[in-house]
């Protein structure tokens, strides 16, 4: 019997390799405005992005907040004041959902996969650019279902956001569920707030600083297939 029948799988850092693509659309971004910028004000710009979706997994800032807000942060740095923050940011998610790019190739493994295990999108970010990176892909339609936090209500980590996925899942059962996931503070948190299982995608080898239960831990997305 399998040990597994379900897995939710992190799209951002896991499926797609989310650091290509938001390099790609800062820069491109700003070459709308007439504007190069340095690999330095791309780091710069992660870190500030990161640590807004860091407060919204933890309810202290809206969607509708983070999304200009943390360009206000980096125009702030960067003493910018002549880009419409507004416009900029539209600018920036639609480009954003343009491109794709795969880690450990990914798509095959989910092909591969399909018709064994049943396959779920979980993920956190704007409903029109996680949708359109995962048409593009071609991943959504291998997988059985796409739960996108903005169509939600609720982001990850939050247990509300998992019961609601659990809702649309046909026979779902807990223990026959697994997260896969690289990030410790909306996926394996996440996981163990709705007490299922979950396997780290570590592929760089961090520790688990958060003192979270993990089940499971891989470097690469093929490992999957020896938990199953």
């Amino acid at each position: 019997m399998k040990q597994f029948t379900t897995i939710l799988w992190d799209v951002d850092q896991t499926l797609l390799d989310f650091n290509k693509s938001q390099s790609h659309a800062l820069y491109e971004s700003f070459r709308c405005y007439d504007r190069e910028i340095t690999e330095d004000i791309v780091q710069l710009y992660a870190a500030i992005n990161d640590s807004f979706w860091k407060r919204h997994e933890l309810g202290e800032i809206s969607r509708e907040k983070l999304l200009p807000g943390r360009f206000e942060a980096l125009f702030a740095e960067l003493a910018i004041t002549d880009i419409p923050v507004k416009e900029f940011a539209d600018t920036y998610q639609r480009l954003l959902g343009s491109v794709f790019f795969f880690r450990d190739n990914s798509y095959e493994l989910c092909s591969r996969l399909k018709g064994r295990v049943r396959q779920y999108v979980i993920t956190n970010g704007v409903s029109a650019t996680q949708r359109n990176k995962l048409r593009l892909s071609g991943l959504d339609k291998i997988m059985d279902g796409i739960f996108i936090s903005e169509e939600i209500g609720y982001p990850k980590p939050h247990p509300l956001y998992f019961e609601q996925c659990f809702q649309k899942i046909p026979d779902f059962q807990r223990e026959k569920t697994i997260v896969v996931g690289d990030s410790l503070s909306s996926d394996i948190r996440g996981a163990n707030n709705a007490g299922i299982s979950c396997c780290w995608y570590n592929p760089e080898g961090k520790e688990n600083t958060a003192g979270l239960k993990i089940d499971y831990e891989i470097r690469n997305l093929w490992e999957i297939e020896e938990i199953l």
